[in-house]
């Protein structure tokens, strides 16, 4: 089935962020082109731009201003299984700032031990930053890895740190 999907760019201090709209829910985000999130859907659509004052435009650019919970409310849709679901739930819960382990986050979701099914939860979301995978550390400390690189979530983290001092 082929859809419409409406896109919007906000540029970054890293690279320019770019969500993909069906009406005013997200269906995929992250920091690239919009060809670059299609690629990462499983479904075929094509794109529009959306209008200027679109209120996820208005959410993002509070965000980027250092509203550090103006994405809470915006609402975002993905496919996944139900331990998915439930890991990005735990995700959108930690706040901005914080960061949580994936052992963390399992224990969050009821599954202690599974820090590895937590970390593949994490690579499959398509909903960056909404679904704040980058808040989501190895239990070392280190930063981890991440979809859109390291310096992207390197700058997110600092970014975010800045706003709970």
């Amino acid at each position: 089935m082929s859809t419409t999907l409406h896109h919007l760019s906000i540029p970054t201090p890293t690279t320019p962020l770019t969500v993909l709209l069906d009406g005013d829910t997200v269906v995929a985000s992250g920091f690239g082109m919009p060809e670059q999130l299609l690629a990462r859907m499983d479904d075929h659509a094509t794109r529009a731009p959306a209008p200027t004052d679109h209120p996820v435009g208005t959410a993002l650019r509070a965000w980027l201003a250092g509203d550090g919970a103006a994405l809470d409310a915006v609402d975002v849709r993905q496919p996944g299984t139900s331990f998915q679901q439930e890991v990005w739930a735990a995700l959108r819960a930690i706040p901005a700032g914080r960061t949580r382990t994936y052992g963390e986050v399992a224990a969050a979701v009821g599954r202690p031990g599974a820090s590895r099914a937590v970390g593949s939860a994490c690579a499959r979301n398509r909903l960056a930053p909404f679904v704040p995978c980058h808040r989501v550390l190895p239990a070392t400390g280190a930063t981890g890895a991440y979809a859109w690189g390291a310096d992207v979530k390197r700058w997110l983290l600092d970014t975010e740190a800045a706003l709970s001092t």
